[in-house]
């Protein structure tokens, strides 16, 4: 059901995705697994699976994993599913196969390139298209492609998006594409997306003129998060200053990301070791990878990477996703009555 009329919650976003507060998970890839997204889809939010790089058995798994747990508790209606935009350009099977499945996906979310040439195919399936965008110049692009919803990612968010020299801040980003879409396309809904973490910036992400937030750092610190307990634990003791936004992990992975996006997680000792020596790093990268490797084998995030943004000094502990998305709607709503 929506969020009551009496709360400051209910939003355009919730009552379209039929939600119980404002909220979406981000689609992390290899984080936002079947577990989490219909965690999230039981606690009133909408549970986005993260298809990421669109790897078919992977997306297989976690996409029916979520519908089975999400049918056991009436929340179908508020499972999706993300994919990397330029990784579908290369192998779109796994985005063909969600949405030909008899319980296809509420909404889909595409990042990271052009949206326009898989539009047709998601409303064909009855899906809802989110873009997310980076700057207000992407905004019109997404339109054409039929996006029902835009979220806007600013350069605090964990993960990838776009380098420092052309990522926005989500405290203005968000504003000035609100005003943006009150001009041009008044019926789309706005997301915001970076530095999202608790009552209070779920309750500035309103304020600042958006329909809901897009919830990743946060989320990823959960219980049902396939991301390791290890690097659960790291992001726990971590402040706001101990993240950094470069391409070192990328090249370390063998990920061969285009410009102008980079990827943003805690700045460990093996990043720091090379993110002043990029070049070097690029020329040469085989120890280092041989290094990185040892590291997620033995689950040392000294050398291994923990995918968390900005926000992760407002991370304190390790819950279930339904205490979060709980405390962060409450919270929100106990502020926004105060103002």
């Amino acid at each position: 059901m929506p969020v009551p009329a009496s709360t400051p919650l209910q939003t355009r976003f919730s009552h379209a995705f039929e939600l119980t507060t404002p909220i979406a998970l981000a689609p992390m890839a290899l984080a936002s697994g079947g577990a989490l997204a219909a965690a999230c889809a039981q606690a009133g939010a909408l549970g986005l699976v993260g298809g990421g790089y669109g790897e078919l058995a992977w997306t297989q798994r976690e996409y029916t994993l979520a519908v089975h747990l999400a049918r056991q508790s009436d929340a179908l209606a508020r499972i999706g599913i993300g994919f990397i935009t330029w990784k579908l350009d290369e192998d779109a099977s796994a985005l063909d196969w969600v949405l030909a499945q008899p319980q296809p996906p509420r909404a889909v979310m595409l990042s990271f390139g052009d949206a326009r040439r898989y539009a047709p195919r998601i409303a064909a399936a009855g899906a809802a298209l989110i873009c997310q965008i980076q700057r207000v110049e992407q905004a019109a692009q997404a339109i054409e492609a039929g996006a029902g919803v835009l979220a806007a990612q600013g350069g605090e968010a964990g993960g990838h998006g776009m380098n420092s020299l052309n990522s926005r801040a989500t405290m203005t980003l968000v504003p000035e594409l609100a005003d943006w879409l009150a001009a041009n396309a008044p019926d789309t809904l706005l997301l915001a997306a970076g530095g999202i973490a608790d009552g209070r910036t779920l309750a500035a992400a309103r304020v600042l003129g958006a329909d809901g937030a897009l919830v990743g750092s946060r989320l990823w610190a959960t219980h049902e998060s396939m991301a390791a307990q290890a690097a659960k634990n790291q992001a726990v003791g971590t402040s706001g200053d101990g993240t950094a936004r470069s391409s070192v992990f990328d090249v370390l992975r063998r990920k061969n990301w285009p410009a102008p996006y980079d990827f943003r997680a805690i700045r460990n000792p093996l990043h720091r070791q090379w993110e002043a020596r990029l070049a070097d790093l690029q020329a040469a990268p085989d120890a280092a990878r041989a290094n990185y490797n040892a590291g997620v084998q033995a689950g040392d995030f000294s050398r291994a990477h923990a995918t968390v943004g900005e926000a992760v000094g407002l991370i304190h502990d390790a819950p279930p996703a339904a205490d979060v998305i709980a405390r962060m709607t409450t919270d929100a709503q106990r502020l926004l009555h105060g103002l």
